[in-house]
């Protein structure tokens, strides 16, 4: 026999114990306010004739009314039903199936302790980049880390930065050692959380280099025969360390620098040739106590001419990964239909403004970007760019980028908003951007975020020459030497001023002949009468 306790709402009609059921129900109240009741129900079939009423009313048996506080909030029906481990009560499954709802097996989460083995991966520290070279590790393995500290210096194809851990624990395992590469992306070595997980990471390790290592395994093991005395990983370390060849360790090879990005920037502030320096850092890198003491010894001349290594004749070298960005947007470069437009301009009034204003940090690099910005303003179809060859787009920013030549490529910083920026702020700026940019220090945003570029070789001597459209932008203007020429005047006489070349490479998608006319029309007014220049 199975005994179900409903609780009937007040003033409701009471509810059957199990769907489907075609028991008899209770005869109702004439009272307006119905209690809750306790019906006891034998079960049963209740498929029975009602001929047998009497039986039917012998099955349910009347309880005394109960009264019992009425609940706050109103109870399902089936709310009220107890499960007291009892056979004579249903189980909540039983009840379930009963009313047609399908038991659902419940799941016992399975409690499963792992060791926490982080992989670092490869970032990506530009839009344009795919693949990083590691510059140096600040950490060797088996060495402590922090959340934040800086793990690894990677070379992007732009700069080279500073990779920061995002946990703590220890460097377990390097993938990737310094002077190679790996995809964005991949995994370039292993951080366990604790001491004790470190043998299991680098057990990982050694499957992640497997493949890789299987080809050189013979002849390790041929020099380990030859030389039984040390241990295979002692071996790099003192080849790296104690050979004090002309090269510095910081050269890796002649080719770079290896250098911290705060040891680059305090070079030069103290004039330090960093290819003269002897790094202690991991791998032999530069870093910022041995620039100091670099700076604080005595000067030779002599030994800083020795330690510059010599070009590799006859060897073919790889690029760099800034050589690789560098070449892959020019042969982008090529896609696009370009044209271009010289122009001669009188320089005498800029130059005079130049030596007027050069004491206070202006420089000539800060008046032309100022000067070209000035002339967007007034024909911004100059200053648009086609990115899908459907559509172009006319930039609400004026960023002049300018290209600046820096060791192993070039990079464009760029002065954003430049023609809201007055001429001391901008010199300002400018100063510090191309700090950064030989420091390898510059943000994607401040290398990538140019509508038109500059490129000024003028102060080389070189009277004139054309440069290439970077993908993504609309026109570039190369700038030649202020050189005194001789000229003819409107009134027939001759007389000598100082000239400089302009010829503007663009996009002939967006920009037209017409375009550039116009446009180096106006900047001819602005260079010849500057005195806008310094508001």
């Amino acid at each position: 026999m199975t005994i179900g306790l409903v609780a009937s709402q007040i003033g409701g009609k009471p509810k059957a114990g199990r769907a489907g059921s075609d028991q008899p129900k209770p005869p109702a109240s004439s009272s307006s306010a119905n209690p809750p009741r306790l019906r006891y129900s034998q079960g049963g079939s209740s498929s029975g004739s009602n001929n047998n009423s009497k039986g039917a009313k012998a099955n349910y048996l009347k309880a005394s009314l109960l009264s019992f506080p009425p609940p706050a909030p109103p109870v399902p029906a089936m709310a009220g039903l107890l499960h007291l481990h009892s056979t004579l009560l249903p189980s909540a499954s039983l009840l379930r199936q009963r009313g047609g709802a399908q038991a659902v097996p419940r799941r016992r989460r399975a409690c499963r302790v792992e060791a926490k083995i982080r992989e670092i991966f490869m970032p990506a520290l530009s839009s344009t980049m795919t693949e990083g070279k590691i510059v140096a590790w600040n950490a060797a393995e088996g060495d402590r880390l922090a959340k934040g500290d800086p793990v690894v210096v990677v070379e992007s194809d732009k700069a080279d930065m500073d990779v920061e851990t995002f946990h703590d624990g220890f460097l377990a395992a390097v993938l990737v050692p310094a002077g190679e590469s790996a995809p964005v992306g991949s995994a370039i070595a292993l951080l366990a959380e604790s001491e004790e997980e470190i043998p299991l990471a680098r057990s990982q390790a050694a499957s992640f280099s497997s493949a890789a290592a299987s080809p050189p395994a013979p002849q390790e093991t041929v020099a380990q025969e030859a030389s039984p005395a040390p241990p295979p990983p002692p071996p790099p370390a003192p080849v790296a360390v104690s050979v004090p060849a002309p090269p510095s360790p910081a050269t890796q090879g002649g080719a770079r620098v290896v250098a911290s990005p705060y040891a680059k920037k305090l070079a030069k502030e103290l004039s330090v040739d960093l290819f003269a320096v002897t790094g202690s850092g991991p791998g032999g890198r530069v870093v910022a106590k041995d620039v100091e003491a670099a700076a604080a010894a005595p000067k030779k001349a002599a030994p800083v001419a020795a330690a510059r290594p010599d070009v590799p004749l006859g060897s073919t070298v790889p690029f760099t990964t800034m050589q690789g960005a560098v070449s892959k947007n020019m042969v982008e470069s090529l896609a696009v239909p370009a044209f271009r437009v010289g122009y001669t301009i009188t320089t005498d009034a800029l130059d005079a403004l130049y030596k007027k204003i050069k004491a206070k940090g202006v420089t000539m690099t800060a008046l032309l970007a100022k000067a070209t910005a000035m002339a967007l303003v007034q024909h911004p179809v100059v200053n648009s760019s086609c990115r899908d060859g459907q559509s172009f787009t006319y930039n609400s920013s004026i960023n002049i980028a300018v290209a600046v030549a820096i060791d192993g490529g070039l990079i464009t910083p760029v002065l954003q908003d430049a023609d809201k920026l007055d001429i001391y702020s901008l010199s300002r700026k400018w100063k510090e951007l191309v700090d950064k940019a030989r420091a390898k220090q510059l943000q994607p945003q401040e290398y990538n975020s140019g509508t038109f570029t500059l490129s000024n070789l003028g102060m080389f001597g070189v009277d004139r020459f054309d440069a290439i459209l970077p993908p993504g932008t609309g026109a570039i203007m190369a700038v030649g030497s202020s050189q005194p020429t001789v000229v003819g005047t409107k009134d027939g006489r001759i007389g000598i001023k100082s000239q400089m070349q302009v010829n503007v490479t663009a996009d002939h998608r967006v920009i037209y002949g017409s375009d550039l006319a116009a446009f180096l029309q106006t900047l001819s007014k602005i260079i010849e009468d500057p005195k806008d220049l310094t508001f």
